[in-house]
């Protein structure tokens, strides 16, 4: 891959998902570019980024940002926030919601990739529900359209599946049999409570009008530098009520960047009242 293909790919990714390229990520990026051209017949790289500043472009320069986003993740991931999330954060709120007149907890999922993150949290929002009473309603979104469909699908291997405590497995998942042996599904009645949607974190415009009590985006600032990270973290706290919470990843930290957020466990922030 040519430097001068290189820095093409890592200004068009820049500007439009802000994901922030660094100098030792040009073999990742050209590994990850030979599917793109196996799947458009490019020959090269050089060839691809021509096509790429061609006139009709968008669909593949979708394709792009998806081959080169980063999607790991597993059930229940980072289990503190879920702690937190039915210890804390869910009482509080549930006794502020009386006084306030909020008649469910508004969550969001801002990086739900393949959808063990949003599926986690549904389970214990629907445990939660299921003891006080209190409903709740969760986005989930990310900028993949691809990872989007199998988040939507919410099939997974039982390799996957296995990590999660049983008596859950058995509320919340469908084990598959003959050609999806192997496999479970998340239960439709907990799938129609939550809605997936493509979304840039950082588009000048995001469609909530209505304010989020709860927003979970974990490990998705590390791909960001400092001013987008700064950018992102003020937008997310505008879309929270007073005395929401921004969950971030356990490897991210807000210390560098400015906000009005007050840190109250780790990698756990509070906007305040």
């Amino acid at each position: 891959m040519l430097d001068t293909d290189y820095e093409f790919i890592r200004d068009l990714v820049y500007r439009h998902s802000r994901i922030n390229l660094g100098p030792d990520k040009k073999a990742l990026v050209s590994a990850r570019l030979g599917k793109r051209l196996r799947a458009t017949k490019i020959a090269t790289i050089t060839d691809y980024c021509r096509f790429l500043q061609g006139q009709s472009n968008n669909d593949e320069l979708s394709h792009l940002i998806d081959v080169i986003s980063t999607n790991h993740t597993f059930f229940f991931r980072e289990p503190a926030h879920f702690d937190f999330l039915r210890e804390r954060a869910w009482p509080e709120l549930r006794d502020r919601a009386r006084k306030a007149n909020w008649p469910h907890l508004s969550i969001w999922s801002a990086a739900a990739s393949s959808g063990e993150e949003p599926y986690s949290l549904a389970i214990t929002l629907a445990e939660l529900e299921a003891r006080d009473k209190w409903g709740w309603r969760l986005e989930g979104t990310d900028i993949s359209h691809r990872i989007l469909a199998r988040a939507r699908q919410g099939i997974y291997d039982a390799s996957v599946v296995d990590r999660i405590d049983r008596s859950l497995v058995s509320r919340y998942f469908l084990k598959g049999f003959g050609p999806q042996a192997g496999k479970y599904c998340i239960k439709s009645d907990l799938q129609k409570r939550m809605t997936f949607r493509q979304l840039n974190l950082l588009d000048a415009s995001v469609p909530y009008t209505q304010p989020f009590h709860v927003i979970f985006c974990r490990n998705v600032m590390i791909y960001f530098d400092r001013p987008t990270q700064e950018e992102l973290v003020n937008r997310l706290t505008r879309l929270l009520v007073p005395g929401g919470y921004l969950m971030v990843g356990h490897s991210e930290s807000l210390t560098a960047i400015q906000h009005s957020l007050k840190s109250v466990a780790p990698a756990t922030y509070r906007k305040p009242d």
